[in-house]
């Protein structure tokens, strides 16, 4: 029986881990008290309160990130004070996760009572409005993602991520180094983490191991000291799956390549080629070879349906004489 894979998905995000995570990148900082890290962020994704703020609530997306922008700002600060306290407080009750203000700008200090009596931690960042939606959004999204994990070894090669897997012993990290040489980036070694973002499967590591390798006899690499800082990605889209068989099985893999196999990773089909390996053959080569040659299938171009077409031409009636 094929072996079962863990896959993992969370369902909210406090606060406080929202803001470990990704506060420096989003340049965030917090306004006010330390209040509210235990909330949950229920939804990845961002909302502009503007509606509500106008008192329409039917479907104010409370389980969001809450950001004001300039349009949101201006509004409030037209407000008589009882009025703009009154509205900011509509949405403060509705159990919001946080607010971030963009633009560098700070809330009232009214309002920033408000949000604090209620629990609710207040952010701001010096982003324009946009670039902070979008940097958020893809951000939470890479965190609710559903993921999974494969043992193996995961590389960009010519724009081609490549998962090579394999048994113990088979030479996934050797492939990998050889890919390395011929001008791949290293993605993942050993534990290889896939998201599912977007209808995509992407894949990374753990942040402590990102850059290094494992070779049998030599140890620990690290890759960026010895190819440079261009021999590292920290995430790659996954494209194509090579499984190293012992050459033992070389008369059960497929040798015209017609019908590709496909993996399934996540629900989700992945072109699987199988190589097997034993002692002489260039198998960095090979893997390389099968790269390229997804990378011409992608773009509309299939050799070993060409070579097909030409056998079913040549059999065709009438190619090997009269009446034959």
């Amino acid at each position: 029986m094929p072996k079962k894979h863990k896959r993992k998905r969370i369902s909210h995000l406090s606060v406080g881990d929202f803001f470990k995570r990704h506060g420096e990148f989003l340049k965030l900082e917090l306004q006010g008290k330390s209040v509210g890290y235990e909330r949950n962020i229920l939804e990845p994704t961002i909302n502009h309160p503007g509606l509500a703020l106008a008192g329409f609530l039917s479907y104010f997306a409370y389980k969001r990130v809450q950001v004001l922008g300039n349009s949101e700002q201006s509004y409030l600060n037209k407000l008589e004070e009882e009025e703009r306290i009154q509205r900011f407080s509509m949405i403060c009750q509705r159990d919001i996760p946080c607010i971030v203000t963009s633009r560098g700008k700070e809330l009232t200090p009214d309002l920033l009572k408000v949000a604090n009596e209620h629990g609710i931690a207040v952010f701001s960042t010096t982003m324009v409005t946009m670039k902070f939606v979008n940097a958020a959004t893809l951000r939470l999204e890479n965190d609710f993602a559903e993921s999974t994990t494969r043992h193996g070894c995961m590389v960009d090669f010519r724009g081609i991520g490549v998962l090579i897997m394999g048994d113990s012993g088979a030479g996934k990290s050797e492939v990998a180094i050889g890919l390395l040489e011929r001008g791949g980036a290293l993605v993942a070694d050993d534990m290889v983490i896939i998201h599912k973002i977007g209808g995509e499967l992407v894949a990374s590591t753990k942040e402590f191991s990102r850059g290094f390798i494992e070779m049998r006899g030599v140890g620990i690499i690290n890759v960026g000291n010895i190819f440079g800082l261009g021999s590292i990605r920290p995430t790659k889209r996954l494209d194509l799956v090579v499984t190293l068989k012992p050459h033992a099985d070389l008369n059960k893999v497929d040798r015209l390549g017609v019908n590709r196999k496909s993996y399934r990773i996540l629900g989700q089909g992945v072109t699987h080629v199988e190589i097997p390996v034993a002692p002489g053959r260039d198998t960095t080569r090979l893997v390389a070879i099968t790269c390229l040659e997804h990378q011409l299938r992608t773009m509309g171009y299939d050799m070993a349906a060409e070579f097909n077409q030409r056998l079913l031409d040549k059999m065709a009636p009438g190619q090997f004489g009269p009446g034959i």
